[in-house]
């Protein structure tokens, strides 16, 4: 019997991944209130580098301190978070082999917020919020106070961090970066024309507002060693007419592609609080189909994908060359185990775990 689709390797850049299940980022709004990771983080981020997945990406880090969504963001623009982030991978590191990667990210108008557990409404500045940035004096919701407009310094600034970001990364022997420009955060901010009312060379034409994603990729794709994979994801559709859609998505993705860009990883939505969008499984694959059609590089899908058949078919339909899950995982930290015993396959597992393996299942384990 052939083997099963999801348990094959997959190479993004010069990464080879033992199989084709990625963590997606989880923010979990549980840094200090410098952005420094804290020992939630060694116990959350080692209890998902033991599920035999083929990578695990870190939770959206902010390169800037006014980029965090909240005052508990982890941060990536300074050197505690740098030296913190440092004592948790290497914790992590000592008992799992599973690669590693970061998402680079900045909230933008979406900064500034109470936790999810908290409401995650935006924080008063007597509350311990700050000022917002975005492309455009346009706050996300009414009640909001408004950003303010990024100015060519403000932006050049923007670079600048991600450049820093990423040198940190590099630093922290970290396997892969993946850009944020999903979810409604500043880089889709700038994509959107719902969010990017600007006259300049930043808005206006679909050119002109994929610039500055196309100028950071450039930059960040400079400074990361060329052996380690930059790739980005972004949201396929705003689900508001009007807004960022499928077709504007597949013009952004010929031009990173044609940049280099290892991966693209396709979700959607965020942006706008007027989407209107029908939850159920596979309901992002569709942007991930039809960007796969269009580009060289690897496409990561995700979207209620909770099931290993479910994944599998995703992958022999050609409809993606990886699936992502996040809540899934959280529910089912094992989910790569029972996937491979569904499926007929061997995942990997700490020795410490091997006797869990079911008698029925031998050859389960790959130690």
């Amino acid at each position: 019997m052939a083997s099963p689709r999801l348990f094959h390797p997959l190479k993004l850049g010069g990464l080879e991944l033992p199989n084709r299940i990625v963590i997606a980022p989880m923010c979990q709004y549980s840094a200090d209130a410098e952005g420094n990771m804290t020992d939630w983080h060694h116990t959350h981020l080692g209890h998902l580098a033991l599920s035999g997945a083929g990578l695990l990406i870190l939770e959206a880090s902010a390169v800037a301190a006014a980029g965090r969504i909240t005052p508990g963001d982890v941060g990536l623009y300074s050197a505690d978070n740098e030296a913190a982030m440092a004592r948790t991978l290497e914790a992590v590191r000592a008992h799992s082999p599973m690669p590693i990667g970061i998402q680079l990210g900045h909230a933008g108008r979406k900064a500034s917020c109470k936790a999810p557990w908290e409401g995650g409404s935006q924080l008063g500045l007597d509350e311990g919020g700050w000022e917002t940035v975005a492309p455009s004096a346009a706050p996300y919701a009414d009640s909001d106070r408004a950003p303010r407009a990024m100015s060519l310094d403000d932006i050049e600034q923007l670079k600048a961090d991600f450049v820093a970001a990423a040198e940190r990364a590099d630093r922290l022997g970290l396997d892969l970066i993946e850009l944020h420009a999903a979810h409604g955060y500043l880089l889709h901010e700038f994509l959107s024309p719902l969010s990017n009312h600007r006259d300049d060379a930043y808005g206006g034409s679909l050119e002109n507002r994929m610039r500055l994603i196309l100028e950071i990729f450039d930059a960040v794709r400079a400074a990361f060693p060329a052996r380690k994979p930059v790739g980005i994801r972004i949201s396929g559709s705003d689900w508001v007419e009007g807004g960022w859609d499928l077709e504007q998505s597949v013009e952004l993705a010929k031009a990173l592609d044609a940049r280099g860009c290892s991966f693209i990883h396709c979700s959607g939505g965020g942006l706008d609080p007027r989407q209107t969008l029908n939850v159920g499984p596979n309901y992002q694959v569709p942007f991930a189909r039809r960007i796969k059609q269009e580009v060289s590089m690897p496409v990561i899908a995700v979207g209620l994908i909770t099931e290993p058949e479910q994944a599998e078919g995703i992958l022999v339909g050609e409809e993606a060359d990886a699936v992502a899950l996040a809540r899934g995982m959280l529910y089912n930290p094992r989910w790569p185990w029972h996937a491979a015993a569904q499926l007929g396959a061997t995942v990997h597992a700490p020795k410490q775990y091997l006797r869990s393996q079911p008698h029925t299942l031998k050859g389960l384990f790959d130690a």
